[in-house]
């Protein structure tokens, strides 16, 4: 088995962490959920369990259903492709025996001890604490620090706040289940639809494009998070990972470089 850097989560910030290591030459896999919540789908490895596979700045992800295969995830990783693992409690890491887990699932809470010990095990954003319950933690909050690598101590505090304009984030009204009448990269005028819960019109609070939406289809709950308008209004930014996403995949990055005892196998 080839060394390998398993990452828990395929939404926006993980596949930011995950293209920048797979572009350096290493071998990635991602575990997500059976039906990921990722918002911006176009640039979110975790899409390939809806989609099959799908392809962000020319690196394609491809989904593995079983993660019991390792068969089918060497094949996809002998592509030079990324396999995504329906594998929400990453129980493949048992067999993978990964060199390095990164947890970029952004639950914003300490998480759940796992049963496999990876050399080095990163936690991107809140909820995480260095070495308490990680070996390092990457800031994931916009500002001088975004990015920077913690070996002790904790993030910044979640705010609970969008950044920017906070009339850009799409929230459920209501629990029931999502209905799409537009798709990541549509022009959207003020007040037109976007999505229905169970009746419960999502409409655009102002002009511009529709920068993430989840699924159609999901179930969803009252208050979260389901979509993201972009005023800047350029269609060409919903293919792109953001900035933020490659400062944290950089972060990632130097701390895998920064233990010797991962450097010397990373290529190995």
């Amino acid at each position: 088995m080839p060394a390998l850097i398993l990452i828990r989560g395929g939404g926006d910030l993980a596949s930011g962490v995950a293209l920048r290591l797979h572009r350096a030459g290493l071998n990635v896999a991602i575990a997500e959920l059976s039906q990921p919540l990722a918002v911006r789908q176009t640039v979110s490895f975790a899409t390939a369990i809806y989609e099959k596979e799908i392809n962000v700045e020319g690196i394609t992800a491809r989904v593995v259903s079983n993660p019991a295969d390792t068969l089918k995830i060497l094949n996809v990783l002998a592509k030079q492709q990324i396999p995504v693992l329906i594998d929400p409690d990453c129980s493949v890491a048992k067999t993978l025996n990964p060199l390095a887990i990164v947890d970029g699932r952004m639950m914003k809470r300490p998480p759940e001890a796992l049963s496999h010990r990876a050399l080095l095990y990163l936690g991107l954003g809140p909820g995480f604490t260095a070495p308490l319950n990680c070996h390092a933690v990457i800031e994931t909050q916009r500002g001088h620090t975004l990015g920077r690598v913690i070996w002790e101590g904790s993030t910044l505090s979640d705010t609970s706040k969008p950044e920017g304009d906070p009339r850009r984030v799409l929230r459920a009204l209501q629990d029931g289940v999502i209905v799409n009448h537009k798709q990541v990269g549509d022009h959207c005028e003020p007040d037109e639809l976007i999505a229905e819960i169970d009746g419960a019109q999502i409409k655009s609070p102002f002009k511009g494009v529709v920068r993430g939406l989840i699924h159609s289809g999901l179930n969803v709950t009252r208050g979260m998070k389901i979509g993201d308008i972009d005023p800047r209004d350029d269609a060409r930014l919903c293919e792109l990972i953001s900035e933020k996403a490659l400062a944290i995949g950089g972060g990632v990055m130097e701390a895998l470089l920064t233990r010797p005892e991962v450097r010397n196998r990373l290529w190995a």
